[in-house]
């Protein structure tokens, strides 16, 4: 059933997040006219893989003719309603459609509104690429295209290239979002289940030195707006079988980037915590003819919605995906 999503960044300005009123930005009438013109249909797609229902689902724009397709894909512990902050323009989600694509989002087993699993540990890196490519085919029949764009994210980027290594014969291009080339540290994860809570949620966001939001980096109803959206959709937990893959030696690679045929966009902040900048330097060298490496200045793990940055990232994608 489709549903038309409401524009309410007006009302959303007005919220007070913590005791700090959000302010209005310099550019907020323009802002305003691009968000309150467009109106978005959406729906979920019936999708199940391994006896587990999946949750699938598509943004389009209706004021734009759509004429591609793109899949986004979600991180380790929170699922693909991150990539849809309806505030001001920050969507990634709505920024896409308005660009004429047709935005396919992906929760992996277990996660957001996907079937819950028993074993948090069955959700591993293996069973989300088999996901991906679940949803790349339901995706490529029901649209007539046959190749079609995807972003990973985080994790993201480790299932995606894992898909991508073994499928190339329905992707266009390409784009590895704060990969995790390699292990993030070794840490013993002995729960199947990771305990979410809403400072968890909140934790990627950048501080002050004396541990405060820096909220002239994040804009505190953005904050807000992703750990609501997080709560509802995520709850207290979710499968940590992709947290034990990645917590493990930085020495180890988790993504061979030779294995990569599709043009590639590399892009990520150089202030991410969990990205090894070593490999992160040489990796367009390693990707096939038409990939190119994209490094914001100031920006974080999500560079995507951070107040000064998000613009430049959405520039920077677009511009990478439109280039023939």
């Amino acid at each position: 059933m489709k549903k038309i999503y409401a524009v309410i960044a007006a009302v959303i300005m007005a919220v007070s997040v913590s005791g700090c009123k959000a302010e209005t930005p310099p550019a907020a009438a323009e802002t305003q006219s691009v968000t309150q013109a467009a109106s978005y249909s959406y729906e979920e797609y019936p999708l199940e893989r391994n006896g587990i229902s999946l949750h699938l689902d598509c943004v389009r724009s209706d004021t734009v003719q759509t004429d591609r397709n793109i899949l986004l894909v979600h991180g380790v512990t929170y699922s693909s309603h991150e990539f849809d902050v309806d505030y001001e323009d920050y969507s990634l989600v709505r920024k896409l459609a308005r660009e004429g694509y047709s935005v396919w989002r992906l929760d992996i087993s277990g996660f957001g509104q996907s079937e819950a699993v028993e074993d948090g540990f069955y959700a591993d890196t293996e069973c989300a690429a088999e996901d991906i490519n679940a949803a790349v085919e339901k995706i490529v029949k029901e649209s007539g295209q046959d190749k079609i764009d995807i972003l990973g994210w985080s994790w993201g980027t480790v299932t995606v290239s894992r898909f991508a290594a073994d499928h190339t014969e329905h992707i266009n291009k390409l784009v590895l979002y704060a990969p995790i080339l390699s292990g993030i540290g070794e840490y013993d994860v002995t729960e199947p289940f990771h305990h979410n809570t809403w400072e968890h949620a909140a934790d990627d966001f950048q501080r002050d030195a004396d541990g405060n939001f820096d909220y002239s980096i994040a804009d505190p109803v953005v904050i807000e707006m992703l750990c609501s959206s997080s709560w509802h959709y995520d709850g207290e937990q979710s499968p940590n079988g992709g947290r034990r893959d990645i917590c493990v030696s930085s020495e180890q690679k988790l993504i061979d980037l030779t294995k990569l045929k599709a043009p590639t966009l590399v892009i990520c902040g150089d202030c991410d915590p969990y990205l090894n900048y070593g490999l992160v330097n040489t990796a367009a060298d390693q990707l096939p003819q038409g990939s190119k490496l994209e490094m914001i200045k100031g920006g974080s793990h999500v560079v995507f919605i951070e107040k000064p940055y998000y613009h430049d990232f959405q520039d920077r994608l677009m511009g990478f995906l439109k280039e023939q």
